[in-house]
């Protein structure tokens, strides 16, 4: 019976270790995230065909969002609702800068990112770009995007894109903030979006 308190005490002993281990790297983690600018460096297309690098993200506060031309309602709904928020928040466009980056750099060539972005706004600018360079991108802003067959028979068929829905926001270092999800309140984006221009 002694031996058996002891074996539960030693193995007490250890989850507390291990779980104070895991606290402690999700905390360097987050420090991480919000210390420096967030993602990766890269070097893409802009919808204009001009190179575009992660300097872009740094000097004005950005909202970045990924998603694909593809896309039947989360994307161009996302878009559409950016650009009002944005309108609002700052109506002329001195505050604020947006940016649409692809997940499905494969079909979406920068010229047919602008058309994509440009029918819903002025104000976001396309990225795309090499599909390795871009998909390089995608994973180092810790974004999830994979392709899905429309048709399991046919894997090498027609495809759509799952991948994360949110907003991301970035203060003028280009630091990680937080985000804006998928049909969030209205007027908390807008708030969120307010706050983030005095950052």
């Amino acid at each position: 019976m002694k031996t058996l308190r002891i074996v539960i005490w030693i193995a007490i002993a250890l989850f507390a270790g291990l779980l104070g281990w895991l606290t402690l790297e999700m905390n360097r983690s987050r420090e991480q995230a919000t210390e420096g600018p967030f993602g990766v460096p890269f070097r893409l297309v802009s919808q204009d065909g001009a190179e575009i690098t992660e300097k872009a993200f740094v000097g004005k506060p950005t909202a970045l969002f990924f998603g694909f031309t593809h896309c039947p309602e989360v994307c161009p709904t996302t878009l559409f609702e950016l650009d009002g928020w944005m309108a609002k928040v700052d109506p002329d466009g001195s505050k604020l800068q947006a940016y649409f980056v692809t997940v499905d750099p494969e079909r979406d060539t920068p010229e047919l990112v602008k058309g994509y972005v440009s029918n819903v706004s002025k104000r976001i600018t396309g990225i795309s770009g090499p599909p390795d360079a871009v998909m390089e991108m995608v994973k180092g802003f810790r974004v999830y995007a994979k392709k899905v067959p429309v048709d399991e028979k046919k894997p090498d068929g027609d495809y759509t894109m799952d991948h994360t829905a949110s907003v991301f926001l970035l203060d003028k270092a280009g630091s990680f903030t937080g985000t804006i999800a998928y049909g969030e309140n209205p007027e908390v984006a807008v708030k969120k979006l307010e706050n983030l221009t005095t950052r």
